[in-house]
């Protein structure tokens, strides 16, 4: 057994213990209305690497909560194979790469957008106004998009900018919904302040730009909203290509 350092490593990186990190399996689960029983056990067996590809249920949460896809987390991701179960029994269980069609290597290859397929990075563009300095400013985000089924998990890459980025979207057809939140820097000009706020997006035909409108509540209390937009830059989500965008965009 090869011990699964880099799943270690991003539980760390989010200052969680084994016991905060299944508490907070669980919840993703249930905020996504698919449950799933992580416990410290379980994230013992995928850290000391004897279980080495978790279940789709499992899979789900784990991207939701890091914001990375399985592949970056040192599990196998490969075409329908056979394994042992999550709770220990034998027995088969047929998974697909959330993400792609991954190689006999590992590697996720490329895919089109088209057809609803929002999997990627995209760059996260969107405009704000600051009362205080009286000037309207643009925010950048490289971000990772997952989606499973009809819904999208969008988390940033923590080199594209000082501030976090988290979405939680629905696709209905050519309309995206749902919420985001924005954390940022302790030492930026808003003091490491979280904001959040509803957005709602249309897809153009071709899948590869998303526009429309944030909402959010300001510092002084107010109702503020302005324009977003995602634009597609990569359908890939293996490490190379997260390595790559892991840095500012260009202005």
């Amino acid at each position: 057994m090869t011990p699964n350092a880099a799943l270690r490593a991003v539980r760390m990186g989010m200052l969680m213990s084994q016991d905060d990190f299944a508490r907070a399996l669980r919840e993703a689960g249930m905020r996504a209305g698919i449950p799933n029983d992580a416990n410290k056990r379980l994230v013992q067996r995928w850290e000391s690497g004897t279980i080495t590809s978790p279940r789709p249920v499992y899979a789900r949460a784990l991207e939701a909560v890091t914001g990375l896809p399985i592949g970056s987390l040192g599990f196998t991701v490969a075409v329908p194979y056979a394994r042992v179960s999550d709770d220990g029994r034998g027995g088969h269980d047929l998974v697909d790469s959330p993400t792609g069609i991954t190689a006999a290597n590992g590697a996720v290859t490329a895919q089109p957008t088209s057809g609803g397929n929002y999997s990627g990075v995209w760059l996260s563009r969107y405009e704000y106004f600051s009362s205080g300095r009286d000037a309207t400013f643009t925010g950048q985000h490289y971000v990772v998009i997952l989606q499973h089924g009809n819904r999208l998990t969008v988390r940033s890459l923590p080199g594209s900018a000082d501030s976090s980025l988290t979405m939680d979207l629905t696709v209905d057809g050519s309309v995206i919904t749902g919420t985001w939140v924005e954390q940022t820097p302790v030492e930026g000009y808003y003091r490491g302040a979280r904001y959040h706020g509803a957005i709602q997006l249309l897809a153009e035909p071709t899948g590869r730009r998303l526009t429309g409108k944030w909402v959010g509540i300001g510092k002084e209390m107010d109702v503020n909203t302005g324009p977003w937009e995602l634009v597609f830059r990569d359908a890939s989500t293996n490490k190379a290509t997260l390595e790559k965008y892991n840095r500012r965009p260009e202005s």
